[in-house]
Order: structure tokens, then C-alpha cells, then sequence
């Protein structure tokens, strides 16, 4: 799998699409779209790296430093919630939160 291959798997499992992606690295337009035929520069993949929550070595090679297994804080407010790309709505949210906490739903 190349690089390009492996952001979009897991820009995807994020919820994000490239175009986010780019735009959340702070990255030019359609910059991620260029890295299906050339090698990013070590800054623009660490950028990338960052918002994805991962290591460059990981979207370089797959095997290196894999995903970091962050759990979100319940709590947070300015936390964005997604099932496939779609914000959760609110009361689901609260619904998810109270089973998680090993209430009934």
C-alpha cells in the first residue's frame, strides 16, 4: 500500500475526507492529491501525521509506529463525533454516553 493509499484509508476511519485532511494540515490545495505520484516533503507528512493521529512512519511504511489509541474525554465538549463521515446527533450521543458508563439505555 503507498502512502497516499494509507492517509486515505485513515483519513476515512476518521471521518474526514482528503480535502479536510489537506485543509486541517494547513496544507495547499489539493496537496494530498499530488502524493499519489510524488513523495510528500517530511513537513507536510508529519502535518498530515498530526491531524491523523499517527506517526509519518506509519503512513510511510504501515508497520512503524502504529496509530495512537487516544479515548476521547466524554466531556469534552469540542469533540466531534462521527459515524461513517456523519456527525452523531446529540441526544445519540447522550443515549451512547449512558450505556458507556454501564447505565441503561
Amino acid at each position: 500500500m503507498s502512502t497516499f493509499e494509507r492517509i486515505k484509508e485513515i483519513a476515512k476511519k476518521r471521518g474526514l475526507t482528503l480535502a479536510q485532511l489537506n485543509d486541517k494540515a494547513g496544507l495547499g490545495t489539493n496537496s494530498i492529491y499530488h502524493w499519489k505520484n510524488k513523495q510528500p516533503s517530511a513537513e507536510n507528512l508529519n502535518k498530515v501525521a498530526k491531524v491523523l493521529d499517527v506517526s509519518s512512519d506509519y503512513l510511510i511504511s504501515g508497520e512503524e509506529g502504529t496509530p495512537n489509541n487516544k479515548t476521547a474525554d466524554l466531556a469534552d465538549e469540542e469533540t466531534i463525533f462521527t459515524y461513517e463521515g456523519k456527525k452523531i446527533p446529540p441526544e445519540d450521543l447522550e443515549y451512547m454516553k449512558r450505556i458507556l458508563r454501564g447505565g441503561k439505555a
